[in-house]
């Protein structure tokens, strides 16, 4: 196992129920096949997993009814978490188009400078004015990107979320107009299968999956979706929600923090 899987394997320890020594010679789900599977642990709705390919995850519903006994799948459980992760990620939303959340307390020298975009409460660690975490990616799902020397806007994001999907068009329109001096990455930490699968609205900028959650959780995102824009030095510029991010407001970002 490589280091990353080796760390995969270490965050999955802390955050799910463990399946020691489970091993499969092959697991199909999802229309996808993989082999020389061992299953590193579950949540009430996935499965997580090396293979042969690296590392995934897939939903215990899309299991074999055996492989769904053996992994405890319970559908009535599985579709109230679904629900809770929706409800959470639209309530986000509200929040943060309503106002009704209060600024959130930054660490000293983290806080929004003149000019910058103010954001109010964010769902996860806040690196603002400070280096930016190190993006980590399992699989790209397009080509790829060369960020040198550019600004990088990483958007986390599922499928299955509403204000998600309703943010893509948008960036879309960021990545158009600002492609010659930004990089958008939207990263899931869902699988191949079924980011693939979601056909509108359709993406023009950068995809990529972390199935593991590694930089999710680094970041501590607690809410989707959540965007850091971090500029050509790996200073985190903005982070929030992507709504905040129009183009004039965006321009003014990348007019004061080019290098």
């Amino acid at each position: 196992m490589n280091h990353k899987a080796g760390i995969a394997v270490a965050l999955l320890a802390t955050a799910l129920t463990v399946c020691a020594d489970v091993k499969l010679p092959v697991l199909r789900a999802g229309g996808e096949v993989y082999t020389n599977v061992t299953v590193l642990g579950k949540s009430a709705t996935d499965i997580y997993f090396t293979h042969a390919r690296g590392m995934g995850n897939v939903k215990l519903k899309d299991l074999t009814p055996d492989l769904q006994k053996q992994f405890g799948y319970d559908p009535v459980k599985a579709g109230e978490t679904a629900r809770k992760q929706a409800e959470a990620s639209a309530a986000y939303r509200r929040e943060i188009l309503t106002g009704k959340r209060a600024p959130s307390a930054r660490a000293p020298g983290q806080a929004a400078e003149p000019g910058d975009i103010p954001v109010r409460e964010i769902h996860a660690r806040s690196f603002r004015n400070g280096p930016a975490p190190r993006l980590l990616v399992e699989k790209w799902l397009t080509a790829q990107p060369d960020y040198a020397g550019k600004f990088l806007l990483v958007d986390f994001w599922a499928t299955w979320c509403g204000p998600c999907r309703r943010s893509i068009p948008k960036l879309n329109a960021l990545h158009a107009k600002f492609k010659d001096r930004l990089v958008i990455v939207g990263l899931s930490d869902e699988t191949e299968s079924e980011v693939r699968e979601m056909k509108s609205p359709g993406i023009d900028y950068y995809v990529a999956i972390d199935t593991t959650g590694t930089m999710k959780r680094a970041v501590e995102v607690r809410g989707i979706p959540h965007a850091l824009l971090i500029d050509p030095n790996g200073i985190v510029r903005f982070e929030g929600h992507p709504g905040y991010l129009t183009p004039d407001a965006v321009a003014g970002l990348l007019a004061k923090y080019s290098p």
